[in-house]
């Protein structure tokens, strides 16, 4: 029988939620019915996620705040049933962070989690995250117990069970995505049923759902690996990118580091030539950790100079010089773990109305890393996107996920661009897209899918061979198509 201590308030993400659903829905105020808020007026009510660029009608939209358990699961049991009698579609959504629709119901009944409950189990080294449990509340449970996430996001405002749904990675090493730390989970299939998966218990309903995207059933709960919190030193190499892929694999087979990520220059005339490695190395005190931190004052002067990017070369050199030589050298201090994964997406937010932030992520071997650079330097500076960073992370191989992007070890690339809110950025991002989807595909690389919506079917089904396999299960699992959402609609139901 296992022991739970149970830390972390029940409200800590709403203000993530809250953010989201005042740029979806403007000035419409909630209706509060008991302990969830409903946005009523079906013809006028519209839901977006993180692009801006993805506002689609929804039937009603409900903010979960129940207690985690038998309530929640009788209220998914009754929204299922409901949409199901409609003929509606039904998902769930977290901090709803993607950018194409990826966790919003067409027409349909969407749900955002907000219960955010963790409970330690010390003695196994787990904590069992509730439904809607954001990653910073994760961080506030375990780091009191000396404990931190094994996986997450490189942000905490996400939520756990959104990312192993889109079997989301962090910079931990030598992991791969944070599904291969989840031990077990609860889940509500369509049919309402509750199972539980794990690994070994209807595993092929864990490797559905894991980068499932929602499609497979609605987790109500999860138990996930962690790991001790420690003290930890940085080590900044500044090298040739072609060099990076060998260091990169030097530093994730050193034992004694845990974590590590990369960057590229991004100036035009240099693109993507010179590489910056950052490993992490544990101290050798590791006694009185620091309660966990939040957003220093260097990371918020790094996320001006980052915006100051913005069609100014000078300042992407600027950039470069500052995390390869200034960044170093004030920041180059001890650090716990918790610390370093401690940090919001807000940081870094646009706040200019005109444009918008957009993530790519491609996933290329170790061995090809080379061909990737080529790729990018021949696609990129010839559109007019304003391209302002790349993030390397290691990806360990991943043989679970029924749709996964990392049959090999694999370097994951991070790409931020900053577009303009006009069709014609569109067609062009759209364009870019969809040729180095082709670039990178032709050397066995892959994209990730909660991004844009620019690739076509056939460039889905190519880079992911097992989609037809997972279409199928889908519909064996759902013969209702209750679980929907754009990912779904535009791509997987073609499959």
């Amino acid at each position: 029988m296992k022991t739970f201590t149970r830390r972390a308030a029940l409200f800590g993400a709403g203000s993530v939620a809250g953010w989201t659903l005042s740029r979806a829905l403007g000035s419409d105020l909630p209706v509060y019915e008991g302990t969830r808020r409903t946005f009523p007026k079906a013809d006028a009510t519209t839901l977006n996620d993180a692009s801006g660029l993805s506002p689609t009608p929804i039937h009603k939209h409900i903010v979960v705040t129940e207690d985690p358990d038998d309530a929640l699961i009788a209220l998914v049991r009754q929204e299922l049933a409901a949409a199901r009698k409609d003929g509606r579609a039904l998902n769930v959504g977290a901090a709803r962070h993607s950018m194409g629709g990826q966790a919003i119901p067409r027409n349909g009944t969407a749900m955002t989690f907000d219960n955010g409950y963790v409970e330690l189990d010390s003695a196994s080294k787990t904590y069992r995250a509730h439904a809607g449990a954001r990653w910073s509340q994760v961080i506030s449970a375990v780091d009191p117990d000396g404990f931190s996430p094994a996986v997450m996001q490189s942000n905490h405002d996400f939520g756990v069970a959104a990312t192993f749904s889109v079997n989301a990675h962090g910079w931990p090493v030598p992991y791969g995505p944070m599904g291969a730390t989840v031990r077990a989970l609860r889940m509500v299939l369509p049919s309402g049923d509750l199972v539980t998966c794990s690994p070994s218990q209807n595993a092929d309903l864990f490797n559905l759902a894991m980068g499932g995207y929602g499609l497979i059933g609605v987790i109500v709960d999860l138990e996930v690996d962690m790991v001790p919190n420690s003290r930890l030193v940085p080590r900044f190499d500044v090298i040739e990118a072609t060099d990076f892929a060998d260091a990169l694999d030097a530093v994730v087979k050193d034992p004694d580091v845990t974590m590590a990520y990369g960057r590229l220059n991004v100036e035009r005339e240099e693109f993507f030539t010179k590489a910056l490695l950052v490993s992490y190395r544990e101290t050798q005190d590791q006694t009185d950790l620091p309660p966990a931190s939040g957003s220093g004052w260097m990371s918020h002067i790094a996320s001006r100079i980052y915006r100051a990017q913005l069609g100014n070369e000078t300042m992407k050199t600027f950039r470069w010089w500052n995390e390869t030589s200034l960044g170093p050298a004030l920041g180059g201090h001890d650090v716990t773990r918790n610390s370093l994964i401690n940090e919001p997406v807000v940081t870094l937010d646009d706040r200019n109305p005109d444009r918008t932030d957009i993530l790519h992520e491609y996933f290329v071997g170790l061995d090809r890393f080379g061909e990737f650079l080529t790729a990018c330097r021949d696609v990129i500076p010839a559109s007019y996107q304003e391209f302002l960073n790349v993030t390397l992370r290691y990806v360990a191989q991943d043989d679970q996920s029924v749709l996964s992007y990392a049959k090999v070890p694999r370097i994951a690339a991070v790409m931020s661009f900053s577009q303009e809110m006009t069709a014609r950025a569109e067609a062009d991002m759209a364009r870019m897209t969809r040729e180095l989807i082709d670039r990178i595909s032709s050397i066995g690389g892959a994209y990730y899918l909660p991004y844009r919506p620019h690739a076509t079917v056939a460039q889905l089904s190519q880079t992911y061979e097992r989609a037809a396999e997972f279409s199928r299960a889908k519909r064996d699992l759902d013969r209702d198509l209750v679980l929907r959402n754009n990912l779904w609609d535009s791509y997987l139901r073609h499959i």
